[in-house]
């Protein structure tokens, strides 16, 4: 079972995607904070497999909670849940760690297999999305602190880095290519470190970025 947590200040918003997950029969919440303030002290206590986060909540935002967490190392996984289409709210979740982002009229199966996704390790920054995130990275300073001119990628870190751009995590990207788990962790590692990032989803946005894909 993925153990699920859900930040939202609206009851009626996470009784609705608490039904929701409940459908499934590899998923369940097991805790639900209805602020900021309450996730930060709730989330390492309950040590959640995913997290889905609100960014827009009075008092602490969803930026907040992942940079508090994110900051101090106990961050799980985490999807971006919002209502907003907001690329600059996204971007800077983004920036402090979150996997990727849903928009709160997401259908249960897209929902499942985010959680899924994030959970195995993969993000959900989806090619479909890149370009609107990329103009707003244009427009906001995000301190991804890259490489003016990063070393050019192997044919095989190029198609690494097309999997992960597509959301697959490590163990996926290994079925796929017939190579060893620990092989695509290498390969992720010198990709991350040519790029001059942290993870991996600054790493699809940083190739998308720079056309590496």
């Amino acid at each position: 079972m993925i153990d699920v947590m859900l930040v939202d200040d609206q009851t009626l918003v996470r009784q609705g995607v608490r039904n929701l997950l409940e459908l499934s029969e590899e998923i369940q919440v097991i805790a639900e904070a209805p602020d900021g303030a309450e996730a930060i002290r709730l989330i390492p206590e309950v040590k959640p497999d995913v997290v889905l986060l609100d960014m827009r909540m009075p008092g602490l935002s969803g930026v907040d909670v992942l940079a508090k967490l994110n900051g101090s190392g106990q961050l799980p996984p985490t999807i971006i849940l919002t209502t907003f289409d907001d690329d600059e709210l996204v971007l800077a979740g983004i920036k402090h760690g979150a996997k990727g982002y849903l928009l709160k009229d997401v259908s249960l199966e897209d929902l499942v297999d985010a959680v899924k996704t994030v959970a195995g390790g993969g993000s959900i920054v989806k090619p479909a999305v890149t370009e609107r995130l990329l103009k707003g990275l244009k427009r906001m300073n995000t301190d991804f602190s890259a490489l003016d001119r990063p070393d050019p990628l192997t044919e095989r870190e190029t198609e690494i880095l097309r999997l992960m751009a597509g959301g697959y995590s490590n163990k996926e990207i290994a079925k796929s290519l017939g190579v060893a788990e620990g092989t695509v962790k290498n390969h992720v590692s010198n990709i991350l470190s040519k790029l001059g990032v942290r993870d991996r989803t600054r790493a699809v946005l940083k190739a998308f970025e720079l056309g590496f894909v």
